[in-house]
């Protein structure tokens, strides 16, 4: 990996992790940062070895958002010239699974930063919001359409439109979240849950995620023509005859991501 200024990455075994290293601004999301994770992301999900992610912060900001001093008298044009919407696109094209691994502020950015990954581990202190409203915007990276889509309408509206801040027993009950666990296991936890997903079938998992996803972009007949395909497609893989070889023989497959 290179010399990042604003994430450090490490690997755990077969998962990839990315630590938002912006503690001082509560690891807000300038374009730079948004650059260096993209680029991490995609070298993880390039590298056969890594068969899942992890993103995080720290204890008290997975993020608190953009970086306002960095957008305040930013024009349309120069948003769209940034390309923005472009980098946020990219990470959600990616193939293997991501976790977010959140701890204290997800807010704004962070928010959708969270909402852009497949899973999501929070600690007791995870605190989720789209503040946007507070200073005369709305979200602008998906905020309003996935957190409809998980929530409901009325529970958004609330969020969006009257900066309601969803605690993180409260992000489990809604199902935000796939589980909460005292601040000092979150991260240990988000890894054991991504090394336990990256030791499955590589080909599988990725079908999987694609298949789950097209779920929000297509009908019902559509997304089980979708699943079926992907079925089939397995059936091509050296990794099915494995699996299920060593179901019959009644022992561990050895997974060979093809």
């Amino acid at each position: 990996m290179p010399d990042y200024t604003d994430i450090l990455t490490e690997t755990h075994g077969r998962v990839g992790l990315v630590r938002l290293n912006r503690p001082k601004a509560l690891n807000a999301l300038r374009a730079n940062l948004l650059a260096e994770l993209l680029d991490a992301l995609k070298a993880y999900d390039a590298d056969d070895a890594i068969g899942a992610m992890v993103i995080t912060g720290n204890e008290k900001a997975f993020s608190a958002g953009a970086d306002i001093k960095e957008m305040a008298d930013a024009t349309a044009v120069d948003l769209m010239d940034w390309g923005l919407s472009d980098g946020w696109h990219r990470i959600s094209t990616i193939r293997k699974p991501i976790i977010a691994a959140v701890s204290g502020f997800a807010l704004g950015g962070g928010c959708e930063l969270a909402l852009l990954c497949d899973l999501i581990v929070a600690s007791e202190t995870a605190q989720f919001g789209q503040p946007e409203i507070t200073i005369g915007v709305i979200p602008g990276a998906g905020g309003t359409q996935r957190l409809t889509r998980i929530l409901g309408k009325a529970l958004a509206m609330e969020m969006v439109l009257n900066n309601r801040f969803l605690k993180a027993d409260e992000a489990l009950a809604h199902g935000l979240v796939n589980r909460v666990v005292p601040v000092e296991r979150y991260l240990d936890e988000a890894l054991q849950l991504a090394g336990e997903i990256a030791a499955r079938a590589p080909v599988a998992v990725r079908l999987g995620k694609e298949a789950i996803n097209s779920a929000y972009e297509l009908s019902l007949a559509e997304g089980l023509a979708a699943e079926e395909r992907a079925f089939y497609l397995l059936f091509s893989t050296e990794d099915q005859k494995e699996g299920m070889r060593a179901f019959v023989e009644k022992c561990a497959p050895e997974w060979k991501g093809r």
